[in-house]
């Protein structure tokens, strides 16, 4: 089963993270605030999930909407509170005013998680240079996901460079996984699986009655088998 694919679910509370664990996920990113793309859940809540499911969590490291860091050391004394807490994976990806990567904010940041497994998310999507950004973060301990859809749109507009960048992993700069997310459909699986992209990412798409609904397991387990039925 080496080549199963990974399948990431957005999951806000207790009751997404094991409604997503039933229906087959792999792992869970862990946001609040979808209104604003999604923000750093309270530690009480990473609490409450790592103590209902035994999925790895990766929990997104973002207080305001936009990809500015904002608040830095905010930031770093959220970071510290998650690690304290037991999280030891993350999501964060920060740009500045010219869309190019805020490599001081992130630098920062990821001394704060050393030892951690973490991603960096669609800031990269809305990057003046996303080939500029790989390179940049290319020796940053820590990093082992980039998540994508390949355009700012979503996956529609993004495949051919999703193709393209599948297409170089393991060159400088394209070693971390490619997790495909942002407008993800079922009918997207077949393409993506045939350019060698092995992790998936889904918000929306595992809540088919909306984000003020939970997390469905059928809907989930739908794009567990889609994956497992599409090996590339």
């Amino acid at each position: 089963m080496s080549n199963r694919a990974v399948l990431e679910v957005i999951a806000l509370d207790a009751e997404d993270a094991i409604a997503a664990q039933a229906g087959g996920a792999d792992r869970l990113e862990l946001v609040t605030d979808m209104a604003a793309d999604g923000l750093t859940p309270s530690r009480e809540t990473y609490a409450r999930i790592r103590a209902a499911v035994d999925l790895p969590l990766r929990v997104m490291l973002r207080l305001t909407d936009g990809f500015a860091a904002g608040d830095l050391d905010a930031l770093v004394r959220v970071a510290q509170d998650m690690r304290s807490e037991g999280a030891d994976e993350f999501v964060l990806g920060f740009l500045d005013a010219d869309g190019h990567v805020d490599l001081p904010a992130v630098e920062r940041l990821t001394a704060e998680l050393a030892g951690c497994r973490w991603t960096f998310h669609r800031a990269i999507d809305h990057a003046a240079d996303r080939d500029a950004v790989r390179k940049q973060l290319t020796d940053l301990p820590g990093l082992d996901t980039f998540l994508t859809a390949g355009a700012a749109t979503g996956v529609d507009e993004g495949l051919p460079v999703l193709r393209a960048e599948a297409a170089r992993r393991g060159e400088p700069g394209y070693e971390p996984q490619l997790l495909v997310g942002g407008g993800l459909r079922l009918d997207h699986v077949p393409a993506l699986r045939a350019a060698g992209i092995d992790a998936f990412h889904i918000g929306g798409a595992a809540r088919p009655h909306g984000w003020t609904a939970p997390v469905a397991p059928a809907a989930v387990r739908a794009w567990r088998h889609a994956l497992d039925a599409d090996r590339g």
